[in-house]
């Protein structure tokens, strides 16, 4: 397994998602915060235009595609931003669009159930494809979520969804694999599964964590959505020594100093995106 890690900025082109919603609806605003989430050291920028969080209702598909494209358009065109593009949909004819528009990867939240089209698409495309587990659906998934063993669910869930992608043609090597965390667990679910989720490394993929703000972290520490920065930080942490790669993330900067410092003090190396200046202190 790599140690090198990506990150994956969150480029919410929406009204209502839990942490930024509105705040980026206008496409000027999202491409100039995606080229400052780059700039801030993600390689992966995640352009949505659908709130997935606990609740949320639908978005039409023309309205979807209408949100997203002109923001991966411009990110695709803009000299200034060389990150890989994703699109976090599960809709196969906004996949499609997306992909034609610049993306290169698909992030969806259904694993490949939310649209029977959507693994034909990935697969045709030869696009990357981020396969996610969740109990049920945005607007159902936080009532009452149970199970047996949480990481053993989730371990077995992601394994047969992987396989099932690769029966209909997508390369194996072409798939990460996201233990959904906040989709459908409990405060205890989750933590369990960041307790354990070098198990999950087992299946052979780049693990995706997703942790940046989410409610879970509020009920540990009691802060508000804008101040579980260093909550996030740790959790991205503990997943990187634990064996996450990818991190799914708003607050790119301080994550991405975060791990840059884990990954050195583990590995004994760093990204080359950072700082080597022979006038910087070596102490």
């Amino acid at each position: 397994m790599t140690d090198a890690f990506r990150i994956m900025g969150v480029v919410n082109v929406t009204p209502d998602s839990f942490s930024d919603g509105g705040r980026y609806l206008d496409p000027d605003k999202a491409v100039a915060h995606g080229a400052d989430l780059h700039a801030q050291g993600a390689q992966i920028l995640d352009v949505g235009g659908e709130s997935t969080r606990p609740g949320a209702e639908p978005v039409a598909e023309q309205e979807e595609l209408r949100r997203v494209l002109p923001v991966i358009e411009a990110l695709a065109s803009s000299p200034d931003v060389q990150a890989q593009l994703s699109i976090d949909t599960s809709k196969a004819t906004v996949a499609r669009a997306a992909l034609a528009a610049g993306a290169s990867l698909v992030n969806d939240v259904t694993a490949l159930r939310g649209d029977p089209e959507m693994v034909s698409v990935v697969a045709a495309s030869g696009a990357e494809c981020c396969l996610m587990h969740m109990l049920g659906e945005p607007r159902t998934m936080q009532r009452d979520p149970r199970y047996d063993d949480v990481v053993s669910e989730v371990k077995s869930f992601l394994e047969a969804r992987m396989a099932f992608a690769v029966s209909e043609g997508v390369a194996e090597r072409r798939i990460m694999l996201d233990p959904g965390i906040g989709f459908g667990k409990t405060v205890e679910h989750n933590l369990e599964l960041l307790r354990r989720l070098d198990e999950l490394t087992g299946l052979g993929r780049p693990l995706v964590i997703g942790t940046s703000r989410k409610s879970f972290l509020g009920r540990i520490t009691g802060r508000g959505l804008d101040a579980r920065v260093a909550a996030t930080v740790a959790t991205n942490v503990l997943a990187y020594e634990r064996g996450a790669r990818v991190f799914r993330v708003h607050d790119v900067g301080p994550v991405h100093d975060a791990l840059a410092v884990t990954a050195a003090t583990v590995t004994g190396a760093w990204p080359p995106t950072t700082p080597t200046s022979s006038t910087m202190s070596t102490t």
